[in-house]
């Protein structure tokens, strides 16, 4: 893995994209963190949370408006996608759940775009999946369960884990085992009692975990199958001292898979009334296009961290929180995020043409 003083990747600030309409109850406590997709008539989506009174989140959908020049500049309102219906997706009192925080990777080898979503029910944060042929319409799986791994080394109970921040790669690449594999991005949440001998940080961390293509081609479901759970990343530098977690889902460069991820510092309050003191920044994975598994760089300071008013104030404040990306080619990645939990930023990054020199 190479990691360098002098950061390859920054984030250009582009500028607010959507802001929360007043006249939109399902608005009326924030629109952020968006999943992005390309439609089949090429014209660039948004999925942001739509989150109402009482913490009720949705899935909208919105297209991308931009100048002349090809900068994104504004977002058209189209709707909702999805509403937590499914009891994964509902509490314990009427309206309250939800459906939140999306990613959206169109899967080549499936020719179906897959959502990855967190379903808050009475069980905690769950990964869920829909999928769609045009992103218009949305058809759930369900829950993602996650099967014992045949090495006893990683038999961790995932299914009973809060889990959040789940990305699919859109190509295959080779699994653990050898084989043709799909793979997914997740971040579980654990405690002592959860963890294998060998694990021995219980601070959140990125997962990849996998399922056969040959069993997905066979029946769609079977994404909902995952397995062979692997450690991918873990909390390392001063700007994720609390947790890391997925952010968007990976694109392929020449360089190999570019993740923008997310990583927090500080703590959580320890009594009621004290203010959040955490502190959610970005960074960059590249990943080895054949084995995601071996990262071959990584920012060690962030490349976009929380300055902008609309960064530093919201419903939680001090939060940049990337969840979509859109290859705008030529190395030129345009990257959607949260601002503060109220609104959804964008920024571009440039992909440098060569990684630094592994140092002696």
């Amino acid at each position: 893995m190479v990691t360098d003083v002098t950061e390859l990747f920054r984030i250009e600030r582009l500028g607010v994209i959507m802001e929360p309409d007043p006249s939109r109850p399902e608005e009326a406590e924030g629109v952020l963190n968006p999943a992005a997709a390309r439609g089949p008539d090429g014209e660039l989506y948004l999925f942001p949370r739509l989150v109402a009174r009482g913490n009720y989140s949705r899935i909208g959908k919105a297209r991308v408006v931009f100048d002349s020049g090809g900068r994104p500049v504004g977002a058209e309102r189209l709707g909702v996608v999805l509403e937590p219906t499914e009891p994964y997706e509902q509490r314990f009192e009427p309206e309250t759940g939800g459906v939140e925080d999306p990613r959206v990777t169109y899967i080549e080898p499936l020719g179906l775009y897959v959502m990855c979503y967190v379903a808050f029910g009475r069980e905690g944060p769950r990964i869920a999946l829909a999928v769609s042929h045009d992103l218009g319409s949305w058809r759930k799986l369900g829950l993602v369960r996650f099967f014992p791994d045949g090495d006893p080394d990683h038999r961790i109970d995932f299914d009973h884990l809060n889990n959040k921040d789940g990305a699919f790669f859109p190509r295959a690449v080779i699994a653990p085992d050898g084989c043709l594999a799909l793979a997914m991005l997740h971040r579980p949440v654990y405690s002592e009692e959860d963890l294998p001998r060998w694990l021995d940080d219980l601070r959140p961390s990125v997962w990849i975990s996998y399922c056969r293509l040959k069993d997905v081609k066979r029946d769609v479901q079977n994404l909902r199958a995952l397995s062979m759970h692997r450690v991918l990343a873990d909390p390392e530098y001063w700007w994720e001292d609390s947790r890391i977690g997925g952010g968007t889902p990976p694109v392929l460069t020449k360089l190999g898979w570019l993740v923008v991820y997310h990583g927090a510092a500080g703590r959580a309050p320890r009594t009621k009334g004290e203010k959040k003191r955490v502190r959610y920044s970005a960074g960059v994975l590249v990943l080895d296009r054949d084995d995601p598994l071996r990262i071959l760089y990584r920012s060690r300071s962030p490349v976009l961290e929380p300055k902008l008013d609309e960064e530093r104030e919201g419903v939680v404040p001090n939060v940049v929180f990337p969840t979509g990306i859109d290859d705008r080619s030529g190395g030129v990645m345009d990257v959607y995020y949260g601002m503060a939990d109220s609104r959804v930023g964008v920024g571009r990054l440039r992909v440098p043409e060569r990684l630094p020199e592994e140092a002696a």
